[in-house]
């Protein structure tokens, strides 16, 4: 939908006009039954607006691009950029230009991949949506007419026949058998009888006289007249508080800004400070700020905003191959750190899709599962679907499914959601006749009979079929058909028909009572009162939208993690705790568990509830202890149960499919939109899209999640280790003036060249097993903490640098040079001996990459070739170096010499040195305290408690 003016904010109640009388409808709406005429609808559209939405504005891709060039980080590597090239200008020749151009090039690349993604997955989030019909059937002037939807406007005829959506919210005048699916807008999976009698109902969704924009028409026709339109409508209306909730950064986004920011402190501080040492030392104001811009360009970690975007948009790929579509690349993280999901029933933990569950005839109850039909008292015989004859003939009859091919020539069924599933049952069971008589006549189904008939042609005699609420037909019946034969139907009979009825209805089935009667010849009248009369029951059809197949597992799954799952919905209270139970969300046996109490909350007990009480609801009292169900909830119950849940410091993740889970899926954490079955608004406003709309995906993404975050702490580890040996010969040099071990272009080439693949192949390490076996991790933990700096600076960092250093002094002395000895930058003994310092660094790093997959098992359990990324990222790493080293070009550009092939095994063996210590390290850590996560690191509640050092 596009812009429009919201003038029509001003047009009349829905309360006021569903209690209107039909024939007061007309003159309170300034219309007729022959509907406008044409030239009075230019004047309502000036008057009320368009029938449009009003969308945000998207902002310009210009404006999304320049966000990804001015975040903190990037505004830091300007600012470094920016003093490399004034110092190239002031001291030319130093390797600063080139230093600059490449921290610019870090930058541009860097938000152009974070801008790219973002673009595929809103093109990707363009392709799922459901284009809306462009036109609407409206009577004016007293003819039928198809005009523009956002023509329609207030006091138009609507003429809603079935398949149809409704263009916007209207009064019916005339309604026959009229059944609407008003999920979109309620969550309720259950079609909406509707009928044009006033109606006095307390909400306007509960009004059976309205029809609302966004909605279709499932079965039955009618005529109503529109009284609202675009953001007037309950659809614009909700679509507006969406727009009213304003994003908040992730965690995962929080933690890098805090991060960042340390880190530029620490840089500028550390360059600051050997500024002015050199100052002191009299090397001159260029030469000091050149070894300052050297010690920032070494303290920040140019490669790790790349590294973490790229470890993102992997994560975004794998979650996207297991059906979930990140539409924000840090959206990938936060389902990682999720501890509630505030999920939707219709269509994400079920179905979405009426079926045939349970029959109960001749006296026997039975289960379809998988194709069978399992008599539930004596599992596991089975019963053939072609023994009940007149049960299977009546469910293939009494019905108005409609067989529809679609494009490809597949085969579906429309119609009522109940019907369907009548017949698809028949077809799932092979027991659908191939040829049905034809129909004779039809009683439709009405709101006060509760029941529809349907008359046939059978062996020669005219045989009524008929369905409806039980205690509706059941009161009809006289007889009860058993075993082909019929029978009178007794007392005792009618009781226990009764309470299997009641029995289904307890687990969440909607019950259907089927019966029949033969007409006799000499019945000329045929209306209610002479067909459904002395009918013979024919058995009970018990039906729900079960759940996925996979959900019970995934809500198991979701337990053992410490994620907590909140059923909100916005069915029937009966139905959320029947699909409660079914899933595993409460006990299954109510009666025999302590626990089995589950608290069952509608929304307007939540809307009368004050603070303290919904978050005492929402604080479960002790573990295990079944979460509340939330049913009949609207929009606004939802938003107040998120943001109640947020306030308490819970990270959340919502789901929800339709125009009323638009606002709740804007505050929450993560917005989770269903891509099947979900609305242009819902994905619009989610941060991820499901493309299966199953509740087990969101489990599977939360585990990539916590992958990612893991992983990001592991290459954080990695590309940190790498910055002491970096800032170590600065230090050294500025403070008792040994030979400048490395240059700044080399640190560059460490930061933006060799150590890149590597880290990303760590980006990539696939989950742990037991990564969905601890609890998320709580808000307070930093992305790096205290253990992972100690570990990466003062341990592998340092033993980093001890390897550097004493490569590169090895090699001097090697050569025949002793300390004092001059030792010009032009040398070409100086570059050899800064090629060594740089190969051993990298070297160090090969090793660093195998000891920085995990900080607690050894790298020799974790099996060399699972993550094949890994060699790559070393073979890169390799390449790069011995271009650096051995290639004019990269001499040229790096200041580097060729260095001897003896040198190697003394710097592979420093390296295995490196990876020895870090393995002596693990081993007395877990002699200290044994290892009771996943390889990310994360420690038990115990341990956090306790003292924390790198060891």
């Amino acid at each position: 939908m596009t812009m429009s003016s919201s003038a029509g904010l001003h047009q009349i109640s829905a309360t006021d006009v569903a209690a209107l009388e039909t024939a007061d409808v007309y003159r309170r709406l300034e219309s007729s039954p022959a509907g406008l005429a044409p030239d009075e609808v230019p004047r309502r559209i000036q008057r009320y607006g368009t029938n449009s939405l009003e969308v945000s504005r998207e902002t310009p891709w210009s404006l999304r691009l320049l966000r990804q060039l001015t975040h903190f980080l990037a505004l830091l590597l300007w600012i470094a950029a920016l003093l490399a090239f004034i110092a190239d200008t002031m001291r030319p020749g130093e390797g600063m230009a080139p230093l600059g151009w490449a921290i610019v090039g870090v930058i541009l690349l860097n938000a152009g991949f974070a801008f790219w993604q973002e673009y595929r997955a809103e093109r990707a989030v363009a392709s799922l949506h459901s284009l809306l019909p462009s036109t609407a059937w409206v009577i004016r002037m007293g003819q039928p007419q198809q005009v523009p939807r956002d023509e329609v406007v207030p006091g138009d005829v609507l003429l809603l026949d079935e398949g149809e959506q409704v263009p916007a919210d209207a009064r019916l005048v005339e309604a026959t058998g009229l059944r609407v699916d008003n999920s979109a807008l309620t969550g309720e999976a259950t079609p909406k009888r509707c009928t044009a009698a006033a109606s006095r109902a307390a909400h306007p969704l509960d009004s059976p006289n309205l029809v609302f924009a966004g909605t279709s028409v499932l079965a039955g026709h009618g005529r109503a007249v529109v009284y609202a339109t675009g953001m007037a409508t309950e659809f614009g209306r909700i679509a507006h508080l969406a727009t009213t909730v304003e994003p908040e950064l992730s965690p995962l986004q929080k933690e890098i800004v805090r991060v960042t920011r340390v880190i530029a402190l620490i840089s500028l501080a550390m360059g600051l400070l050997v500024f002015a040492l050199g100052l002191t030392m009299n090397l001159g104001f260029w030469i000091s700020a050149i070894f300052g811009i050297g010690i920032i360009a070494a303290n920040v970690p140019e490669g790790l905003l790349p590294t973490v975007t790229l470890a993102l948009a992997m994560g975004s790929q794998r979650m996207a191959k297991r059906k979930a579509l990140i539409k924000h690349l840090p959206s990938v993280e936060t389902l990682g750190c999720a501890t509630v999901i505030c999920t939707d029933k219709t269509g994400t933990l079920t179905e979405n899709r009426m079926r045939v569950g349970c029959l109960y005839v001749n006296d026997l109850a039975m289960e379809s599962r998988e194709g069978l039909l399992l008599v539930k008292d004596h599992l596991p015989s089975t019963a053939d679907p072609r023994q009940l004859g007149p049960l299977i003939q009546a469910m293939a009859l009494c019905h108005n499914a409609k067989r529809v091919r679609q494009t490809g020539g597949r085969i579906v069924w429309t119609g009522d959601p109940t019907e369907v599933a009548l017949v698809e049952f028949l077809d799932d069971h092979g027991v659908l006749p191939h040829q049905l008589p034809g129909r004779m006549g039809e009683l439709p189904f009405d709101a006060d009979r509760k029941r529809m008939a349907t008359l046939h042609w059978i062996n020669g005699r005219l045989t009524a079929y008929v369905k409806g609420a039980p205690e509706s037909v059941l009161a009809l019946c006289s007889h009860v058909g058993q075993n082909d034969e019929r029978a009178a139907l007794t007392p005792d009979e009618r009781r226990k028909i009764l309470v299997q009825s009641r029995a289904f209805a307890q687990q969440a089935y909607r019950v259907l009572a089927v019966a029949m009667r033969e007409i006799v010849p000499d019945d000329k009248r045929l209306d209610i009162e002479t067909v459904e009369q002395n009918l013979t029951f024919l058995g009970l059809v018990a039906m729900m939208d079960p759940p996925h197949r996979e959900v019970p597992e995934a809500i198991a799954r979701c337990r053992r993690a410490g994620v907590r799952v909140i059923m909100i919905t916005g069915d029937h209270p009966l139905t959320a705790e029947a699909i409660a139970r079914k899933i595993g969300l409460a006990p299954s046996s109510p009666a025999l568990l302590p626990d089995a109490f589950v608290p069952v909350v509608e929304g307007a007990q939540v809307e009368s509830m004050s603070e303290e009480a919904l978050r005492g609801l929402l604080t479960p009292a002790r573990p295990g202890q079944p979460e509340p169900v939330f049913a009949r909830m609207a929009p606004r119950h939802k938003m107040r149960v998120v943001s109640t849940l947020k306030e308490m410091g819970e990270v959340v993740a919502v789901t929800g499919d339709g125009v009323n889970d638009a606002p709740a899926l804007k505050k929450a954490d993560i917005g989770i939109a269903m891509g099947v079955a979900g609305t242009d608004v819902a994905k619009d406003t989610a941060d991820m899209i499901l493309l299966d709309d199953n509740f087990a995906t969101i489990v599977n993404a939360i585990e990539e999640g916590r992958t990612v975050y893991a992983n990001i702490r592991k290459f954080c580890t990695y590309v940190l280790s790498s910055n002491v040996p970096e800032i170590v010969p600065y230090l050294g040099y500025g403070l008792v003036g040994i030979p400048l071990a490395i240059t700044v272009p080399q640190i560059l080439a460490v930061d933006l060249g060799t150590d890149i693949v590597p880290a990303l192949a760590l980006g990539s390490e696939p989950p742990h097993q037991s990564v969905m076996d601890q609890p998320p991790r709580p808000r307070t933990e930093r992305l790096m903490n205290g253990a992972l700096l100690l570990r990466a600076y003062l341990f592998l960092g340092l033993l980093e640098s001890l390897v550097a250093l004493g490569a590169f002094f090895w090699f001097l002395h090697v050569q025949g040079w002793a300390w004092g000895d001059p030792l010009p930058w032009s040398a070409p003994l100086y570059k050899q001996a800064t090629a060594v310092t740089l190969a051993a660094i990298v070297m160090s790093q090969v090793a660093n990459v195998f000891a920085c997959r995990s900080d607690q098992v050894s790298s020799f359990r974790l099996g060399l070739w699972t993550n094949p990324l890994l060699w790559l990222g070393i073979v890169v790493e390799l390449t790069l170096l011995a271009l650096i080293v051995y290639s004019p070009w990269g001499q040229a550009v790096f200041a580097t010499q060729a260095i001897p092939f003896w040198v190697w095994p003394v710097l592979v063996l420093g390296a295995l040195g490196l990876l020895l210590a870090e393995e002596l390290r693990k081993l007395v850590r877990r002699r200290w305290r044994p290892v009771t996560t996943g390889d990310d690191g994360r420690l038990s509640q115990s341990e956090r408690d306790g003292p924390r050092a790198f060891a």
